[in-house]
C-alpha cells in the first residue's frame, strides 16, 4: 500500500488503524478474508490530517473545544465553532481529485452510478478498551460526485460533534491526537439488516444474539425500532429464542430520490418475524469466521438482499467483563418488559417508592420504582436517572413527565414492584420498554436533561402551526428550545398537584392568596418563556384519587372510575370556590401583560357547560372578550354536536385524544392488560377528528391537537391532510413533528400543482 491519500479498502488491513481507523482496517481484512463486504475506499486519517494543516485552522480548531463539557450550552457553542472551521476550509486540491477518480471507479466497478454509504472511522475508534461507536456521523444513499465530497467533509465535520467532543473527554481521549478517516462504501439496499454480538457482550458465552428489522439497519443501530431478536448456542447451533417484535418504522431508499426515507412497516410485515432459520444460521456463521479472523467476539453488522447476507461492519466487543470482574450475573434476556414511554437507557440502583413518605430514598441517578406515579412524585423524579412502573400506558403520568424532564422511563411492567428490590442495580431501556438486571452491554448512567437535549437545528417553516406540550415548569426551557409556535396545552392540574398541599386545604387556612399567587408564578415561567406565541392554559383536569394523596386532600370523594368522574369543568362548575381562584390567577396574569394567553376548558359535553364556564369567568371580572376561549374535543359527545358548541361562541377546539380515544373505544389507556387495544388511528377515532375539523373550518374556529396522537409524526401527517390549525407534540417529538408536516405540505402544494397543470 502507498502513501496516498485516499486508497482502496482492499489495499488496508487490521494493522493500518492509525491509517484508516478501527472501522475502515477491519472491512478491509474481512475484504481480504473474502467475506461478503460490499467494495469501497478510505480518504485516509492523513488526509483528514492534511486537511486542517493546510488550512492553518488546527490552533483555532482546538482552542475551541477546550470547554466545560458538562455545561450543555457551552458545549453546544463549542460544537458550532468546530463544525463552522471545518465546513468553511478546502479540501486539497489533489485530495478532492483524488476521491473523484476513486468514486469513478467505483461506479465502473458497479456498472452504474453508485449509492454509497460514506462513514466515519476515528483512529482512536474500535479499539480493545473503548468504542467510539455512534459518536460521529454516517450519510446513506449518497450518489454523484459532488455530494460524496460533500459528505466525506460533513463526516470530517462530525468529529466534533457535541457527543463526541463529550464522550472523548470523559474517556480522556486527546482531541488533537483523534484524526478520522472517512470510508465511502457501495450501498446495500437492504431488505432487512441488523446486529449480531458473535459471543454474549456481556459474558463472552458462546451464544450468537442477533438483532434485526426491515430495511436498513439504522434503525436498529439507533433504536429507533424495537428488533426482532434471536439466541443461538453456537455449540449446538441450536436456535434457542425467537423474539418477535412489533417493528412500526423501517429506513429505506426513495426510489424517486434516492434519498434515505422513514416509512411505515407494512401491516402484513409489522409482526412477522425478520429471518428464517436459515439466514440466522449462516449469520452465526459468519460470526464465527469474524470472530476467528480476529481472535476475540465481535459486534457485527449485517444487511440482507435477495437472500444475499453482507458484513457491513465489524468491531470488537468491549465489554465482556473477565470472570473475577463478574460480580453479579448479568440476564440474557429482560427481566421486565413494558412500554417503553420515554427513550434514552440508563443504569443506576432501584429505589422503590410506594408513597410520598419514601421520596427521599430517591437520589440522584437511582432508578424510582414504583406502582404508579403522582404528581406528588415530580421532585424525586427529577432526580431520578430512569423511571419504571407497575401499572400504566403512554399517556400516563409517568409518561407524561418522563418525556419532559428527558428521563428514560419503561411503565406498564405489572410486576417490577414484585420483582425488584431496594439496591438491586438494573439497566432501563426506556426505548424498547425492557428492563435487565445488571449493567447491559453500552449501557450508562442517564445524562442530565441538559445533555439528553437535541442539539437545536434550523427549523423549517410551516403553514400548520406546531406547538409544545407543557406540564410543569421546570420543562420550560426544554420547551422553548424546540423552537415551537407557541404551547398547545399548558396542563395546570399538574402545577397544583405539585403543590404542598391540597386546594382546599390553602383555603381552609385561609390562604388562597398564597394558592393564587402560586398558580400565578408557576403559570407566568411560561407564558413569560414563550411570549409573545400563544400559550393555551388548561383549566384544573384532574381525577380525584390524584387529588386524595396531598395533605388535606382526605375528602375528595371515592369514586369506582374516577376517568369517568369528578374532574374536568364538570368539577369547577359544582366546586366554584376553587374555579373562582383560578379566575383570580387568569385575571393577574392578564393584568401583568400577557395577552398571549387563551383558557382551555376540559371534559366538556355539552354546550350549557361552555355557557357557563364563560358566564362565570365574565362575572367574576375577567374579560374574555380580549382573551381566546376554547375547548378540549375529548368525549365523543363534544365531537358529534360541535355545530352547537361553535354557535355558543368559542376560538380554538383542541383534540384530548388520550381521552377521546379511550372513550370511543372503551379501552382505559392506563390499563396495561388492554394497552394493545389502544390507537389514536382508529377508524372511528379518525372520523369524529375530520368532522370537528371540518365544521371548525367551516366557521373560521381554530383547531388543534394536544393529545399523544399529535406527538406521532404519521398521524401529524393526516391531521395536516385534514386541515387542522395547528398541532401541539411532547417537546421530544416536536423535530419529528415539524419535519413531518413540512413534508406533507409540500406534497399537498405539488399535488394541487399538478393537478391545475393537469
Amino acid at each position: 500500500m502507498g502513501n496516498d491519500s485516499v486508497i482502496w479498502l482492499e489495499e488496508v488491513g487490521k494493522e493500518d488503524i492509525a491509517i484508516v481507523g478501527g472501522k475502515g482496517a477491519s472491512l478491509g481484512e474481512m475484504i481480504r478474508a473474502e467475506l461478503p463486504v460490499p467494495g469501497g475506499f478510505a480518504v485516509t486519517a492523513q488526509a483528514f490530517r492534511r486537511f486542517i494543516d493546510e488550512n492553518g485552522v488546527s490552533d483555532e480548531l482546538f482552542k475551541s473545544l477546550e470547554v466545560d463539557v458538562d455545561d450543555a450550552e457551552i458545549l453546544r457553542q463549542a460544537e458550532k465553532n468546530a463544525k463552522k472551521i471545518i465546513l468553511e476550509a478546502e479540501i486539497p486540491a489533489d485530495i478532492e481529485k483524488s476521491i473523484r477518480s476513486k468514486y469513478k471507479e467505483l461506479c465502473k466497478r458497479e456498472g452504474k452510478e453508485a449509492f454509497v454509504a460514506v462513514r466515519s472511522s476515528a483512529t482512536a475508534e474500535d479499539l480493545p478498551d473503548a468504542s467510539f461507536a455512534g459518536q460521529q456521523d454516517t450519510f446513506l444513499n449518497i450518489r454523484g460526485e459532488e455530494n460524496v465530497i460533500e459528505a466525506v467533509k460533513k463526516c470530517w465535520a462530525s468529529l466534533y460533534g457535541a457527543r463526541a467532543i463529550y464522550y472523548r473527554v470523559k474517556q480522556g481521549f486527546d482531541h488533537n491526537k483523534v484524526n478520522l478517516c472517512a470510508v465511502v462504501q457501495t450501498m446495500v439496499d437492504a431488505e432487512k439488516a441488523g446486529v449480531m454480538f458473535s459471543s454474549h457482550p456481556s459474558t463472552g458465552e458462546p451464544v450468537t444474539i442477533i438483532e434485526g428489522a426491515w430495511g436498513l439497519g439504522e434503525t436498529v443501530v439507533s433504536g429507533a425500532v424495537s428488533p426482532d431478536y434471536y439466541t443461538v448456542d453456537k455449540q449446538s447451533k441450536k436456535i434457542l429464542e425467537r423474539k418477535v417484535a412489533t417493528k412500526n418504522v423501517m429506513h429505506t431508499k426513495d426510489p424517486k430520490t434516492g434519498k434515505t426515507i422513514d416509512i411505515p412497516v407494512p401491516d402484513g410485515k409489522k409482526n412477522a418475524k425478520v429471518l428464517d432459520d436459515d439466514e440466522i444460521l449462516k449469520l452465526v456463521e459468519f460470526g464465527e469466521v469474524v470472530e476467528d479472523l480476529y481472535g476475540s467476539p465481535q459486534d457485527v453488522e449485517w444487511a440482507i438482499r435477495n437472500k444475499e447476507i453482507y458484513i457491513l461492519q465489524s468491531r470488537p466487543i468491549t465489554t465482556i467483563k473477565k470472570k473475577k470482574e463478574v460480580k453479579e450475573k448479568i440476564a440474557t434476556s429482560a427481566l421486565l418488559e413494558g412500554l417503553g414511554a420515554s427513550p434514552g437507557i440508563a443504569y443506576g440502583e432501584a429505589k422503590l417508592v410506594s408513597d410520598v413518605t419514601e421520596l427521599g430514598k430517591v437520589k440522584k441517578g437511582d432508578i424510582l420504582v414504583a406502582v404508579m406515579t403522582t404528581p406528588d412524585m415530580v421532585p424525586a423524579m427529577k432526580r431520578a436517572a430512569a423511571i419504571v412502573t407497575d401499572e400504566g400506558g403512554l399517556t400516563c403520568h409517568a409518561a407524561i413527565v418522563s418525556r419532559e424532564l428527558g428521563c428514560p422511563a419503561v411503565v406498564g411492567t405489572r410486576k417490577a414492584t414484585e420483582l425488584l428490590a431496594d439496591g438491586t442495580m438494573i439497566t432501563v431501556d426506556g426505548e424498547k420498554g425492557l428492563v435487565f438486571e445488571g449493567k447491559k452491554d453500552s449501557a450508562v448512567p442517564a445524562a442530565p436533561p441538559q445533555m439528553q437535549l437535541s442539539f437545536a437545528k434550523s427549523k423549517p417553516v410551516t403553514a400548520t402551526e406546531i406547538k409544545v406540550n407543557v406540564s410543569i415548569p421546570e420543562a420550560t426551557q426544554r420547551a422553548v428550545e424546540t423552537q415551537a409556535d407557541g404551547v398547545g396545552l399548558l396542563r395546570i392540574e399538574h402545577m397544583i398537584l405539585g403543590l404542598p398541599k391540597h386546594p382546599k386545604q390553602y383555603i381552609k387556612e385561609g390562604k388562597a392568596d398564597e394558592y393564587v399567587n402560586e398558580l400565578v408564578s408557576r403559570i407566568q415561567t411560561v407564558v413569560d418563556a414563550f411570549y409573545p406565541k400563544p400559550v393555551w392554559v388548561r383549566t384544573l383536569d384532574a381525577p380525584t384519587d390524584e387529588f386524595r394523596a396531598m395533605e388535606g386532600g382526605e375528602g375528595e370523594p371515592i369514586e369506582p372510575n374516577p376517568m369517568l368522574g369528578y374532574r374536568g369543568i364538570r368539577r369547577d362548575l359544582i366546586d366554584t370556590e376553587h374555579f373562582e381562584l383560578e379566575v383570580r390567577a387568569f385575571k393577574e396574569l392578564i393584568k401583568r401583560g400577557y395577552n398571549n394567553m387563551g383558557i382551555m376548558i376540559p371534559l366538556v359535553q355539552h354546550p350549557s357547560e361552555l355557557r357557563c364556564a364563560k358566564e362565570f369567568m365574565r362575572s367574576n371580572g375577567l374579560d374574555i372578550d380580549k382573551i381566546d376561549i376554547g375547548i378540549m374535543v375529548e368525549i365523543p359527545a363534544a365531537a358529534l354536536i360541535i355545530d352547537q358548541f361553535i354557535a355558543e361562541g368559542l376560538d380554538f377546539v383542541s383534540f384530548g385524544t388520550n381521552d377521546l380515544t379511550q372513550y370511543t373505544l372503551a379501552v382505559d389507556r392506563n390499563n396495561e392488560h388492554v394497552a394493545h387495544l389502544y390507537s389514536e388511528m382508529h377508524p372511528a377515532v379518525l372520523k369524529l377528528i375530520e368532522h370537528v375539523i371540518t365544521e371548525c373550518n367551516k366557521a373560521g374556529v381554530k383547531t388543534s391537537i394536544c393529545g399523544q396522537a399529535g406527538s406521532y409524526p404519521k398521524v401529524a401527517k393526516r391531521l395536516v391532510e385534514l386541515g387542522i390549525s395547528s398541532i401541539s407534540a411532547n417537546i421530544d417529538a416536536v423535530e419529528a413533528v415539524r419535519d413531518m408536516v413540512a413534508r406533507t405540505e409540500m406534497q399537498l402544494v405539488l399535488k394541487a400543482a399538478r393537478e391545475r397543470k393537469g
